[in-house]
C-alpha cells in the first residue's frame, strides 16, 4: 500500500500513467506532467503541461518542497524492418524513451533528494531481453533505460531506488494499431504462454508496488510482467 507520498508521473493522462494515478490518488498528492489534462481533474491531479518530451520545459512551482516518487511512462512503439528504419526514426525513439526521461530526471532529482526514501520507476519492454523481429529501435532505446536504471541505483542508493518494469504489450492508446481487431488480439494473445495481452491495470499496481515502502529492499531491478513470453515457451 503506498499512502501520504509525493508522486510526480510523466505521462499521465492515458495508458499505464492515468491507470496509475486512478490507483493511489485517494491516498496520495499526485502531481502529473503531459501535454494534455484529459481524465485527470476527477483525480485531484496537479498538472503540469508540456509541448514535448523531446523539447521538455515545464513550469514545476507547483511541486512540493520534496518529491517521494518519480515515473516516466512516455514511450514509443515503433515495429518496423530494420532496412526500413531511417537514422532519425532511431533517434526519435531514442530521444522519447531515454532522453526524455533523463531531462525529467535532472529536473525532479534535487526534490527526490530531500525525500528519506524516494523510488524511481522506469518502462522497459520484455523485447530488450528476448530479441523479437523489427524491434531494432524500440529495444535499442529502451536497453538504454535497463542501464541507466542499474547504474543509477548503485549511484543513488541507499536513499533512492530505481528499477525499471519490463512489459510486454498490454492494450493501450500507444499499441491501438496492433490490436485494433479481434484477430490481431487472438494472435498477439496466443504468442504468450499465459494465453493473453496484459492489461494496464497488471502493470500499473506492480508500479505501484515500487513506489511504496513494501519494496523498500527492492532495486536495481528490471523486473518482466509479460505473460511468460520473455522466459518460457509453451
Amino acid at each position: 500500500m503506498i499512502e501520504n507520498k509525493n508522486i510526480f508521473i510523466v505521462g499521465g493522462s492515458s495508458g499505464i500513467g492515468l491507470s496509475l494515478i486512478k490507483q493511489i490518488s485517494s491516498k496520495n498528492n499526485i502531481y502529473s506532467a503531459s501535454r494534455n489534462d484529459n481524465n485527470l481533474n476527477e483525480y485531484n491531479v496537479k498538472h503540469i503541461k508540456y509541448d514535448s518530451v523531446n523539447d521538455l520545459e515545464m513550469d514545476t512551482s507547483i511541486l512540493p518542497e520534496k518529491i517521494d516518487g518519480f515515473v516516466y511512462c512516455p514511450g514509443s512503439i515503433n515495429l518496423r524492418p530494420f532496412n526500413s528504419l531511417k537514422i532519425e526514426s532511431f533517434l526519435e525513439d531514442y530521444k522519447i524513451n531515454f532522453l526524455g526521461a533523463i531531462k525529467s530526471l535532472k529536473i525532479i532529482l534535487p526534490l527526490m533528494q530531500k525525500s528519506d526514501n524516494s523510488s524511481i520507476v522506469f518502462f522497459s519492454t520484455v523485447a530488450v531481453s528476448t530479441g523479437m523481429p523489427f524491434h531494432s529501435s524500440i529495444s535499442s532505446s529502451k536497453g538504454a533505460i535497463e542501464g541507466l536504471t542499474r547504474s543509477l541505483a548503485a549511484e543513488f542508493a541507499p536513499n533512492i531506488r530505481v528499477n525499471s518494469i519490463a512489459p510486454s504489450i498490454v492494450k493501450t492508446n500507444l499499441s491501438e494499431k496492433f490490436l485494433n481487431s479481434d484477430l490481431k488480439i487472438e494472435k498477439a494473445s496466443e504468442r504468450h504462454p499465459l494465453g493473453r495481452i496484459g492489461k494496464v491495470e497488471e502493470i500499473s499496481k506492480l508500479a505501484a508496488y515500487l513506489l511504496s515502502d513494501d519494496s523498500r529492499w527492492v532495486t536495481g531491478q528490471v523486473i518482466n510482467i509479460d505473460g511468460g513470453i520473455g522466459s518460457i515457451r509453451k
